[in-house]
């Protein structure tokens, strides 16, 4: 558990592989508090980030960025603590020397629902322009179902076995987040 007078040095933590044998995240982290680092195959820091609920934000950006999550550090506190976790992101992104991309420019692909929207070739941008408001939403729901389907498929190709449901709502938006 971390106080906060003890932040923890980002290279002392074990490397945790991201998912098990079995394709899974680890169950433990559910409802768990705490920071976490996220690293590629190579073991580059990707990404640094806190939450109430350390296996739902990782689940969250399994299903974002696939190819980027491999493996983890990661430390739990008992109550939330803002302060605390964001002292300790701080400290762990100065440690990396650089900022971690997930953490700068790219940051929105790493925290924000996946924009449909963005793989729409220029036939799909004029179908979409072409259709009254309701036959624009039916079509950014059908944009949002083609881009699940690619985003399931590289899950799949991965291995990964946890259950992804995306919110039907977003998807009228053009939208993909985890339910």
């Amino acid at each position: 558990m971390l106080l906060e007078t003890e932040i923890p040095v980002l290279d002392n933590l074990e490397f945790l592989p991201y998912l098990d044998n079995q394709g899974l995240l680890d169950e433990n982290l559910s409802g768990k508090i705490g920071i976490y680092a996220i690293f590629d195959q190579a073991k580059n820091l990707q990404f640094v980030g806190y939450s109430r609920d350390i296996y739902l934000s990782l689940k969250q950006h399994l299903v974002r960025q696939p190819q980027k999550c491999y493996w983890l550090k990661l430390q739990t506190i008992d109550r939330p603590s803002r302060s605390i976790l964001e002292s300790t992101k701080q400290q762990w992104i100065t440690e990396n020397e650089t900022i971690p991309e997930g953490n700068g420019e790219q940051e929105n692909l790493w925290t924000q629902p996946i924009d449909a929207k963005l793989t729409m070739t220029d036939e799909d941008k004029i179908s979409y322009h072409s259709n009254d408001e309701l036959g624009q939403i039916k079509f950014l729901k059908s944009i949002a179902k083609r881009l699940e389907v690619q985003i399931l498929e590289t899950l799949s190709d991965r291995g990964v076995k946890v259950e992804i449901r995306f919110n039907p709502k977003l998807k009228e938006q053009g939208l993909l987040d985890l339910k």
